[in-house]
């Protein structure tokens, strides 16, 4: 049986659309607890072994029995406040803290942590608020953003000065300030007008602010956190 050309042109769609990691509940018995930010890192005790897993603040007793549910696994993950690398970390919310269960692959459902929920969508593009003008950074580290973009492979792993109009800003989520800078230079259609930056200031947006950060090239979180340049350890300048 033909399929109607709407439907085979949605199939495709769905199927070209980029998916989170595998997701799966945990449950276990909770061996050490960690408060650090807006979440709890939990190390359990499961079936299959010793599996770390970070929720919303809350309180745990060692020994206590849980289960993580609408988890997302984040693979390689490290936590600036921490100072630490987990090898995988599922992200979720505790069993019985109220929260319905979020159906795998839907960042935004009620099962997700609400500041994981809001980080999800901090990758897509702000929107265009008009003509943006804003002079480019002085002294020898000075970038646009376009020259950052075109001049990418020289410049991994060195650090890099760039002043631009925050479009973007969500705050505390996975332990990092997330800005999105335009300064004008670029074009959207070429996705060089717009860079993400791993602010470890606050900003709001539509402030002018000037940053210093790491270029870092092909960042990937996991799940949905990919990103082909980024500013990574960035620091506001004054």
């Amino acid at each position: 049986m033909n399929l109607p050309l709407c439907l085979l042109a949605a199939s495709l769609a769905f199927a070209a659309a980029p998916l989170p990691a595998p997701s799966n509940d945990l449950k276990g018995t909770v061996l050490e607890t960690i408060d650090a930010g807006t979440y709890t890192y939990l190390r359990l005790k499961t079936a299959s072994g010793e599996k770390w897993a970070a929720v919303p603040q809350t309180k745990l007793k060692k020994g206590a029995k849980t289960s993580v549910v609408g988890s997302m696994n984040m693979v390689d993950f490290e936590s600036p406040t921490l100072k630490r690398k987990f090898p995988r970390i599922a992200f979720g919310t505790l069993e019985d803290s109220g929260a319905p269960k979020a159906p795998v692959g839907d960042p935004h459902a009620g099962g997700m942590p609400p500041a994981m929920a809001a980080g999800m969508g901090h990758g897509e593009r702000a929107p265009d608020t008009g003509p943006i003008k804003v002079d480019k950074a002085t002294g020898p580290d000075g970038r646009t953003v376009a020259e950052v973009y075109a001049q990418k492979k020289a410049l991994k792993g060195k650090e890099v000065v760039v002043r631009g109009k925050v479009v973007k800003m969500n705050a505390n989520i996975l332990d990092r300030n997330w800005a999105h800078l335009r300064d004008g230079s670029g074009k959207a259609k070429d996705g060089n007008d717009d860079i993400t930056v791993m602010l470890k200031d606050t900003a709001d947006v539509g402030q002018v602010v000037t940053v210093r950060g790491k270029v870092v090239l092909d960042k990937d979180l996991g799940g949905m956190y990919k990103f082909a340049v980024v500013l990574e350890d960035a620091v506001l300048v004054k």
